[in-house]
């Protein structure tokens, strides 16, 4: 299976934009507009789920994707992860 298909990028609301508005050099200051500017745009997305799912499977470090910062998706990353941890220990203690 390819993990890369990217033919949703043709339906999202982002295509006519200025790419550079979703790569902000920082998330403070005037950066926080442009942050926050990129996100509305996200939030009237038809395809933002999988824009997000993009990015976090091919670890995408930069830019606003799917309404997401870098930091966002990594938190999101974290917090995935120990949910399904804490799911294994559940499930291995209801087996013992």
């Amino acid at each position: 299976m390819d993990n890369t298909n990217t033919d949703w990028q043709h339906r999202a609301s982002c295509r006519d934009e200025d790419p550079e508005l979703f790569f902000p050099v920082s998330e403070v200051g005037p950066g926080a507009q442009q942050v926050q500017q990129a996100k509305k745009i996200c939030a009237q997305c038809p395809v933002s789920s999988e824009c997000l799912a993009y990015a976090q499977r091919t670890g995408l470090d930069f830019g606003i994707f799917g309404g997401m910062t870098p930091e966002e998706r990594r938190e999101s990353g974290r917090r995935a992860r120990g949910a399904a941890r804490v799911a294994d220990s559940r499930e291995s203690a209801a087996r013992r």
